[in-house]
C-alpha cells in the first residue's frame, strides 16, 4: 500500500467480514493499528485483532465515544436495525459504511437521520487482501466520504464505485463469485480423480493454475478471450475441451446470476 489512510476507522461486528476488514487495514500497511478499532460483544472474536495492536471494545457505544472518522457496520442485516437504532446519535458526524447485503441507502438513511452513509459490498477474499468491493455513495455523503471508503477497500483488494441499481448484479456475480470459482476447482479436481489423478495433487495444481491465470490477466491487462487464444493451439486438446465446455459454462453462469439476483430481490422484499 503506497498511501496510508489518514483516518481512524471503527468496525462494529468482528465476524468473518468485520475481522477481515479491521485486520486487513493493518496487515496491508494502510492503517496504523492505533487508528483501527473493533467492537464485538464476544471477546474471543476480538483476541486476534488485539494481537495486531487494534483497539478492541466489547461495547460499540464506548468505542464510538472515541470519535472515529469512519464506522464500518459489519453486522448481519437482520441485526442491523437494532444496532442503528441504539447508536444513531453516536454515529452523527461519522462516515458510516454499511456492508449489509440488501439494505438500501434509503433504508440506511431513514434509520440514521443526518448521518452520511456509503454502501459497500465486499466479497470473502478480502480476508487475504484480494477481495473485490463495490461502493455506492448515499445522498448525504461527500466526495471525501466516498474517497475514504474506497481507500479502505482498496487496501483489501480492488474497489469500484457503482450506482446502487448495479449492486444486485455485482453481488450476484462478484459477491457469489468465490463460491463459483471454488465449485470450478472442485469440478476439475473430480474430473482429474476420475482419470486417475490423486485428489490432493490435482487440487493443488488446479489452484496454482487458477492463481497463475488471474495474476497474468491482472498484470498484462489482456482480455480473457485473447488469453484463451494464446493457450489454444489449432486442432489441439484445449480447443476440443473448450468446444464442449464453453456453451455449458456460459449458460450456467448466466442462469446462476439470474437466480442470485432474483433471490437478492426476494430477500429485500421487492
Amino acid at each position: 500500500m503506497d498511501e496510508r489512510i489518514d483516518a481512524t476507522i471503527a468496525v462494529i461486528g468482528a465476524g468473518s467480514m468485520g475481522s477481515a476488514i479491521a485486520a486487513g487495514l493493518v496487515r496491508s500497511g494502510a492503517s496504523d493499528p492505533a487508528r483501527v478499532m473493533a467492537a464485538n460483544p464476544g471477546a474471543p472474536a476480538l483476541e486476534p485483532l488485539a494481537r495486531l495492536g487494534i483497539r478492541t471494545f466489547r461495547d460499540s457505544a464506548l468505542m464510538l465515544r472515541e470519535g472515529p472518522d469512519a464506522v464500518v457496520l459489519a453486522v448481519k442485516p437482520q441485526v442491523l436495525p437494532d444496532v442503528m437504532g441504539s447508536l444513531a446519535d453516536l454515529l452523527l458526524g461519522c462516515c458510516v459504511i454499511s456492508i449489509a447485503a440488501g439494505v438500501t441507502i434509503r433504508a440506511l438513511e431513514a434509520s440514521l437521520p443526518g448521518v452520511r452513509v456509503v454502501r459497500a459490498m465486499p466479497n470473502l477474499p478480502v480476508q487475504v487482501l484480494s477481495g473485490a468491493t463495490a461502493l455506492c455513495a448515499g445522498t448525504r455523503s461527500t466526495q471525501a466520504d466516498l474517497t475514504l471508503a474506497t481507500s479502505v477497500f482498496e487496501a483489501l483488494g480492488t474497489a469500484r464505485v457503482m450506482s446502487e441499481d448495479q449492486l444486485d448484479a455485482e453481488g450476484a456475480i462478484v459477491g457469489c463469485g468465490p463460491a463459483y470459482v471454488a465449485l470450478m476447482v472442485d469440478a476439475l479436481t473430480r474430473c482429474g480423480v476420475e482419470h486417475g489423478l490423486k485428489a490432493a495433487d490435482c487440487r493443488a495444481m488446479v489452484l496454482a493454475t487458477m492463481g497463475g491465470v488471474a495474476r497474468q490477466l491482472l498484470e498484462s491487462g489482456d482480455h480473457p478471450r485473447s488469453y484463451m487464444e494464446r493457450v489454444t493451439s489449432p486442432g489441439g486438446t484445449t480447443a476440443a475441451g473448450l468446444r464442449v465446455m464453453e456453451p455449458v459454462l456460459v449458460r450456467g453462469a448466466a442462469d446462476a446470476a439470474d437466480a442470485a439476483i432474483a433471490r437478492t430481490r426476494e430477500l429485500a422484499g421487492e
